[in-house]
């Protein structure tokens, strides 16, 4: 059996992994499978819960929050423990994607969005960090970004909200290693998602929610500490990594 608790339910590429996990679980029965999720959005998160129910998930309770702000998250932890008993593998994947240039003209929407996709995220692991200290097992999983790993000019406001997480995982992950806890760091590329909508991005490095997915559920039951989704983007980023500062600065990325 597992116990699934979820941070940004609604969102694509959470719903495929919900999915992906009844898949996985088929052989034992789907409903080995139960799920918290959390979400903003009441109607589409009742939607999400209906579509995994639907799925055959054991069960699935739901709670409505507005992860943006940190002071609810101790609570929200504290009721998806209390309505799943233990928890197995927390996926957190709630965010936005800013306007830089939107970012650039007014600092104040700046910090509103790092905030959002970083520090919100940082709190909410803090929490979980303890409650799953206090279990001995369990894997926690972040999606973060490749934009990350290097600061570049066309989204420099997300990629250092996402870098602050990736760093705080580093060491996080080895303070619960020594507790029996596991923490996986999912940096994806470009995913076909609400979110991405209306961008020109090149369609040869786009990946499906589905595909993923797939990767991410991978990942998670393999162990791994960070995860390139698809895994062409590990070799991608180290080349913008290793690029020197002088040429870099002169690059439109």
């Amino acid at each position: 059996m597992k116990r699934i608790l979820v941070f940004g339910a609604t969102s694509a590429i959470a719903r495929a992994c919900c999915r992906r996990w009844l898949e996985v679980a088929a052989q034992e029965g789907p409903d080995s499978v139960h799920f918290h999720l959390v979400a903003r959005a009441p109607e589409p998160l009742e939607q999400t819960a209906s579509d995994l129910r639907a799925r055959g998930a054991g069960s699935v309770t739901t709670q409505c929050a507005d992860l943006a702000d940190p002071a609810g998250h101790l609570a929200l932890v504290q009721a998806a423990l209390r309505d799943l008993g233990e928890i197995d593998r927390v996926l957190i994947a709630h965010g936005t994607l800013p306007d830089q240039a939107a970012c650039e003209r007014d600092p104040d929407l700046a910090l509103r969005e790092f905030a959002v996709n970083g520090t919100s995220v940082i709190a909410l692991l803090l929490h979980l960090a303890n409650v799953m200290t206090d279990q001995g097992r369990g894997t926690i999983a972040v999606i973060t970004s490749v934009a990350g790993d290097r600061g570049r000019p066309s989204n420099y406001v997300y990629g250092s909200a996402k870098a602050a997480v990736s760093t705080c995982c580093e060491g996080l992950r080895a303070r619960l290693f020594r507790a029996g806890v596991h923490l996986i760091d999912i940096r994806p590329g470009f995913v076909d998602t609400p979110m991405t909508a209306g961008l020109a991005l090149p369609r040869a490095l786009v990946a499906t929610p589905e595909q993923v997915a797939r990767r991410i559920v991978q990942g998670i039951e393999r162990q791994r500490n960070v995860l390139y989704v698809p895994p062409f983007w590990a070799l991608i980023l180290w080349v913008i990594r290793v690029l020197p500062r002088p040429l870099f600065k002169r690059l439109s990325l």
